[in-house]
């Protein structure tokens, strides 16, 4: 596997400071990002791989891994137990008890060429056999529009080359990350596949307000229905719906309508509800007569 230098990605050394790691990421994500390229697979790929070198260099204890061990930083915990485990059996054997560090003459050792004297080539032993690893998580985002959430569909997700197929439940949420188990990288030396991590970004560009599964909407009602009472036709998600009004209806008035909200995720069949806040329009441009009568209903209140 070709080594994955994160430091060049983003165009830094290896002193570069968080400032400086921010300050490139920054440059290169505005440079890539796909709304920027819109259907440029080479810049949807440079883009991945910036985030992952800055999701990596921006945080302290996973750079300090990858600085050590670098692209197999991750296993970095089993490493360092293993060679704690085999370190104490050379101390014994070899050292007399000496500490393990400088006495043992490993201060300036390559690690790579330290796990393979250790370990062999193959990876390290545990129990006397080579242990296995967890292939690394894959990370992907994929963007939907609210009424594609409203409803079960069907998606095709490109992962490294793999085509993906997706059945999205109704309702799935802006933000909500969902696991596809074993479509990460393969295993080390035989260990189980990563899994796949997709974020999903829902865009609203309708009248209606999401949370959770209740939409919330204003409606706007003349004066004079609000005043008698009438009634008024007003849009749902996916359809219409006749209300009455009351007499004397105030501005803000809330009512509620049962199940004529968002889809509930993965219950299929169950819809949150509706909110509708009454917005009371007032009359322009009123005529001399208008303007007659209104001062006359005032005389009377």
């Amino acid at each position: 596997m070709a080594f994955i230098d994160y430091y060049s990605i983003l165009g830094i050394d290896k002193n570069a400071s968080e400032a400086d790691i921010k300050k490139a990421y920054r440059k290169l994500a505005r440079k890539y990002h796909p709304d920027v390229n819109p259907d440029d697979k080479e810049a949807e790929r440079k883009f991945k791989e910036v985030n992952e070198a800055n999701e990596v260099l921006s945080d302290p204890e996973k750079r300090k891994k990858y600085d050590k061990y670098g692209q197999d930083w991750k296993h970095a915990d089993q490493f360092e137990q293993a060679g704690a485990q085999g370190a104490g059996q050379r101390k014994s054997q070899e050292y007399g008890g000496s500490g393990f560090g400088r006495q043992a003459g490993f201060e300036n050792q390559d690690y790579s060429d330290f796990f393979e004297s250790m370990f062999g080539s193959g990876g390290f032993r545990q129990g006397g056999r080579t242990a296995k690893f967890k292939g690394q998580d894959y990370h992907a985002e994929l963007r939907l529009s609210i009424l594609d959430a409203y409803k079960t569909h069907k998606q095709v997700l490109t992962v490294n080359g793999e085509n993906i197929r997706l059945t999205i439940a109704a309702g799935i949420a802006d933000g909500q990350t969902i696991k596809i188990k074993g479509k990460g990288a393969p295993g080390i030396n035989g260990g189980p596949n990563g899994d796949l991590y997709i974020k999903f970004h829902i865009k609203n560009d309708t009248k209606f307000q999401r949370e959770g599964a209740n939409l919330y909407a204003h409606v706007e009602v003349d004066l004079y229905t609000a005043m008698l009472g009438g009634e008024l036709v007003a849009d749902t998600f996916d359809s219409k719906v006749k209300l009455k009004v009351a007499p004397e209806t105030q501005n803000g008035t809330k009512v509620r309508l049962k199940g004529k909200g968002f889809p509930v995720y993965k219950k299929e069949g169950e819809f949150g509800d509706l909110i509708l806040t009454f917005s009371i329009k007032n009359p322009t441009n009123l005529s001399a007569e208008e303007k007659r009568l209104f001062a006359e209903l005032k005389k009377l209140r």
